[in-house]
């Protein structure tokens, strides 16, 4: 769950604050992590349940043409995603004057240091350390609200109504992707089988699952309080750019928070780069009917471990390309991951009330509720930003 705060998704609750003050997002980033513990939860029991991935139960119950279709969807966005948690990482690097070739090979690095021990617990246990750094969005919100003045003022709904509906449409889809997206139902339900989680780990995968969705909201809400200091009493953000949140945040309350944050995004991709090459080698693996853990060697999982260090990889080439539009990646990835996700979204809610694959372990009425709940959500933020976005294109809205 903590590899939900990515970049991308950092840089989006900082754009939040900065832009909106605390006061809405604050009520919407647990909500959205409600959401995103019933997506997880559902995945986890099917995984533990079947000892299947996701991608591997979506070809055999629904056929090739929907397996690979999601497998594809999945490795489309989670390319753009990683290039924007290359983006991430090479933002806190420049606050310590480390260019995007230091980004690049970290990034690369760490996939295949983790992934070279032939052991899943190995892998996990490298990412949960890293991923106790999240912590420090906290720590950084906490430091610059202390040292702040202007933050009381910004903790408000003052600056929504002048927004355009447009701009708004986009915070709110950029929002909901930064925390249930597509890779996060593969790589779940995956990894719970990879770890050989058995039906009497259900009660500890609940509790883990909710541990995880309420500290990521905690350390969420630490990037939104952060971000609420760089906003003026316009809820204009006063001269940066989603890239120069640390610098923004370090001019205002002095050099520990930018510091602190800069630290923060370059974690926040590393474990991000990690999940998400691992959830495009599950995707993969399964699709092609090969084996698919990181319990087996290279040579024994060579799609596998090739997927997983080939798209971080590809990713990582993608932003040294001289010109490219990195930060316009980086600020739209989750919105594409809301685009994308209701397919992912409804094939699992399927999985999850497939009795014949659970039995009793099927989704419970108030369960399936929240899931159809979480669904129409996904579907009306991206429809609304794709349709208004589309009439300002047309002349239709302003």
């Amino acid at each position: 769950m903590l590899g939900e705060n990515d970049g991308p998704s950092m840089i989006a609750y900082a754009a939040d604050g900065a832009q909106f003050g605390v006061d809405v997002f604050a009520v919407v980033l647990p909500v959205l992590f409600a959401m995103a513990y019933v997506c997880q939860e559902m995945c986890m029991r099917v995984g533990a349940v079947t000892h299947r991935g996701y991608g591997e139960l979506v070809l055999q119950r629904y056929g090739r043409a929907w397996g690979w279709f999601g497998a594809a969807d999945l490795t489309l966005t989670n390319l753009v995603t990683l290039v924007a948690e290359f983006v991430a990482i090479r933002v806190g690097l420049a606050w310590f004057h480390l260019g995007a070739g230091i980004a690049v090979a970290l990034g690369v690095a760490l996939v295949l240091f983790t992934a070279a021990g032939g052991r899943y617990w190995r892998w996990e246990r490298i990412v949960l350390g890293l991923a106790a750094f999240n912590g420090l969005f906290l720590i950084a919100a906490i430091v610059a609200g202390y040292r702040s003045r202007s933050l009381p003022a910004n903790v408000s709904l003052d600056a929504l109504p002048h927004a355009s509906t447009t701009t708004v449409l986009l915070l709110l889809a950029s929002t909901v992707g930064a925390t249930v997206t597509p890779w996060m139902i593969f790589f779940q339900q995956s990894a719970s089988a990879d770890k050989g989680m058995t039906p009497d780990d259900l009660r500890q995968g609940r509790a883990d699952t909710a541990i995880g969705a309420g500290l990521a909201a905690l350390f969420g809400l630490g990037a939104l309080v952060a971000g609420a200091v760089l906003a003026s009493s316009s809820g204009v953000i006063n001269g940066y750019s989603g890239a120069g949140f640390p610098a923004g945040v370090a001019h205002a309350t002095g050099n520990l928070p930018g510091t602190l944050l800069a630290l923060g995004l370059i974690e926040a991709g590393a474990v991000a780069i990690l999940t998400i090459s691992a959830s495009t080698a599950y995707a993969a693996a399964e699709c092609a009917g090969v084996a698919h853990s990181f319990n087996y060697t290279p040579r024994a999982a060579f799609t596998f471990h090739g997927a997983n260090v080939g798209i971080a990889l590809l990713a990582g080439l993608v932003v040294l390309i001289p010109g490219a539009p990195l930060l316009s990646i980086a600020l739209n990835a989750n919105v594409l991951a809301t685009v994308l996700l209701p397919v992912t979204l409804v094939f699992a809610l399927l999985l999850a009330n497939d009795r014949e694959l659970l039995g009793h372990a099927v989704n419970s009425l108030r369960t399936n509720v929240f899931a159809i709940i979480t669904i129409v959500t996904v579907v009306l933020c991206g429809a609304a930003y794709a349709i208004f976005s589309f009439l300002e294109v047309v002349g239709v809205v302003n």
